[in-house]
């Protein structure tokens, strides 16, 4: 191997290295404001909108490509988008025995940005987020948002066949713990937006309509493929791993 070899793969190893190093500064300053963001009910005055869902996802490439992201604008966009089923509706792929996670943009690996369809009475499972952020906007119907407060004990199960598409959270009851205190109980409309993160609670997602659908956009930052779900009765956390039931329009090949 020659002189000028070795120089070029050395540089390449501290191009790579630069930039897992700043994808790591970059997902900790995110997870560090989860402790103080709560979220912003309306649009920022003055800021530029977003008047497609191709507008958006540029808009939201830009804001993320610097480390030290703008959470309030961002937050700001998703506000600004109108709902338009035309832009949205090859995303939205629905199944008939539970909710979908069809995503949309994989955001440079900075961030998820997903479509969420709800077939009547679809449920999630109590779960958190994975100490990152979630932001949630109503595309077309109703869902109503439950948030719990954390139970005391914080201990992590495991198990292989938990789903958070079971609105039932972890299905084995022997477990000795306290039921989830219901903190909040709110319904979301057509472009209304909300926010939560690890700290402001949990949260279950539910379309509470026997006759119409729901459709949802989500955004996640950074994003992440595993969190845990909770038994309302008895608080027991279970490791859950989330999956994609489309990727970009088309189905995905592995359960959900």
């Amino acid at each position: 191997m020659t002189s000028v070899m070795l120089i070029e793969d050395a540089a390449n190893n501290n191009n790579s290295n630069k930039i897992a190093n700043n994808e790591l500064a970059s997902d900790h300053y995110l997870r560090e404001l989860t402790k103080t963001f709560t979220g912003i009910e309306k649009p920022l005055k003055n800021a530029p909108t977003c008047a497609t869902l191709t507008d958006l996802i540029s808009a939201l490439h830009e804001a993320f490509a610097s480390d030290r992201v703008n959470i309030e604008f961002v937050n700001h966009l998703m506000l600004s988008y109108q709902s338009n089923p035309s832009e949205w509706r090859k995303f939205a792929k629905f199944d008939r025995f539970r909710y979908t996670r069809n995503l949309v943009d994989a955001g440079n690996g900075k961030f998820n940005l997903m479509i969420l369809c709800w077939n009547e009475g679809h449920a999630s499972a109590i779960h958190d987020h994975a100490d990152s952020h979630c932001f949630m906007k109503m595309l077309k119907g109703q869902l109503t948002e439950v948030r719990f407060a954390w139970p005391k004990d914080k201990t992590v199960n495991e198990d292989c066949k938990a789903d958070i598409g079971n609105s039932n959270g972890s299905g084995e009851i022997e477990y000795d713990g306290e039921e989830l205190e219901e903190t909040s109980r709110s319904t979301m409309e057509t472009n209304g937006v909300c926010y939560i993160n690890d700290n402001l609670g949990l949260h279950r997602v539910e379309n509470p309509s026997h006759s119409d659908v729901a459709v949802s956009l989500h955004l996640y930052c950074p994003p992440f493929d595993t969190c845990s779900i909770f038994n309302k009765q008895t608080g027991k956390r279970t490791k859950c791993k989330v999956t994609f039931w489309s990727k970009y329009g088309k189905r995905e090949t592995q359960d959900n």
